[in-house]
């Protein structure tokens, strides 16, 4: 049975510094994204597009979206199959081409990542999940440009 989810947030342009958007320099990116319950992030385009760099951009949100959804089908697919994951940390690369015109769009996204598994017998299942995770991952399956696993798979050094 197929279901439809709906996701809701409130976003509020915090960078009026009094004239508004009177002139391309007049106005700062900064903004907050608010979801009922949770944090709100703090946001502001990339400094390359004059925003703040303490702030979170969309193409960093971007990124981390990706990384966390294939992360935890990722996980949920090594619990399933009995791959024992006692470690994870990536590193995820996202390119992005800006055009002439200033329009542009991400080409590809790289993601790095670092696992440690029980046992030795675990690691080709280990590495040969991170397509399934690729294929369930609800971001992924969003996006139109590909999406790459660079995993470095390891014995866990620690004793079970």
């Amino acid at each position: 049975m197929e279901k439809i989810h709906s996701y809701h947030l409130f976003l509020e342009w915090t960078g009026n510094r009094g004239p508004g958007t009177s002139g391309y320099r007049d106005y700062g990116r900064d903004h907050t994204i608010s979801i009922k319950g949770k944090a709100p992030i703090l946001g502001s385009s990339d400094p390359a597009f004059r925003g703040n760099p303490a702030l979170h951009n969309p193409e960093d949100l971007l990124l981390a979206a990706i990384a966390s959804c294939h992360m935890l089908w990722y996980l949920s697919l090594c619990s399933e199959k009995g791959v024992i994951v006692l470690k994870y940390s990536d590193h995820p690369v996202g390119r992005m081409l800006e055009k002439k015109d200033g329009s542009g769009h991400f080409t590809e996204v790289t993601l790095h990542p670092q696992i440690e598994v029980a046992h030795e017998a675990m690691i080709a299942d280990a590495e040969r999940l991170h397509q399934d995770a690729n294929q369930y991952c609800f971001v992924a399956a969003s996006v139109n440009f590909p999406i790459h696993h660079q995993p470095v798979i390891k014995l866990y050094p620690g004793i079970l």
